[in-house]
């Protein structure tokens, strides 16, 4: 199904006040919160709510415009902890985060529907679902009833197999392929259009050849119609690039690919270390600002 048959079946629009301030008219910034205690970057560092609640506070400060607060490490060979566990976690941090910022998006990176719809019931706004509706059928639905802005990234197998899966044909034109299918899916399921967002999934399923090759034709992913959100702060295949194990000292690979996605006008790029990220994307702007 094409991109026209696809927005053909869903009209839905979300209220305005889901989406960030500027969506659509320049790059955005998710800062990326991890309440567990085994994330590679972050974990352990918020386990504490009040901790939690202070790191949001200064992404926020920083210039994020969504808070995308995790409770379920996605790291290669991270142990899946389970619903209860996963809201736990969740359901302190959330609470805290809204209380102290009441305008603030927040969003759930969780592939669970019971998780979602607890956070989104706790205050949460959006749905980041990194298995891309893979992993629970049920959070096509959910999406579609609570017709909240819904992140559906390109991932294959969990975090055990997924190094495994990395062989395509042509990486970018099978991401977008499988983004569009379960994009497909999710829309027969009720959810509108407009609520979705891709996310090629940088480092899920893919080798640091495959990460650049999307890197280089992110325009080819944004012509689809939908908004792209990427994530590429202190991944592994930056540190492969720049030979550098210190995920904290991989934020120039991550600056240099937050230019590319101004270049590209990327929607949303979803970082760690939002200040210098959010001073690289203002002069990126500038750079490729159309002359007159």
């Amino acid at each position: 199904m094409n991109q026209k048959a696809l927005r053909e079946l869903s009209i839905t629009k979300i209220s305005n006040n889901l989406w960030p301030k500027g969506w659509r008219e320049e790059t955005c910034l998710m800062g990326v919160l991890n309440v567990t205690p085994d994330s590679f970057s972050d974990g352990g560092l918020y386990l504490d709510p009040e901790l939690a609640n202070r790191r949001a506070s200064q992404l926020i400060s920083d210039g994020a415009n969504i808070i995308d607060i995790g409770a379920q490490s996605t790291r290669p060979k991270s142990e899946e902890v389970g619903i209860q566990e996963e809201l736990r976690r969740l359901k302190p941090a959330i609470l805290a985060i809204r209380k102290s910022n009441p305008e603030v998006l927040i969003s759930v990176d969780t592939f669970n529907s019971k998780v979602a719809e607890k956070a989104l019931d706790f205050g949460a706004n959006w749905v980041n679902d990194i298995s891309g509706g893979r992993r629970d059928p049920n959070m096509f639905s959910l999406v579609a009833e609570t017709n909240c802005p819904f992140i559906i990234t390109h991932s294959r197998g969990n975090s055990y197999t997924m190094d495994k899966l990395t062989n395509y044909r042509d990486i970018t034109n099978d991401v977008c392929l499988e983004l569009l299918r379960s994009s497909e899916e999710a829309i027969k399921a009720g959810v509108s259009s407009e609520q979705i967002i891709w996310d090629p999934g940088l480092g899920f399923a893919k080798n640091t050849i495959q990460n650049l090759t999307i890197i280089r034709e992110l325009e080819s992913i944004c012509s689809n119609g939908f908004p792209v959100l990427l994530g590429p702060s202190r991944k592994r295949f930056i540190g492969k690039v720049l030979s550098e194990s210190n995920y904290e000292k991989r934020i120039w690979g991550s600056a240099a690919i937050a230019s590319r996605c101004v270049q590209a006008n990327v929607a949303l790029i979803r970082v760690h270390d939002v200040f210098p990220i959010k001073q690289t994307i203002r002069m990126a702007k500038e750079i490729f600002k159309p002359l007159k």
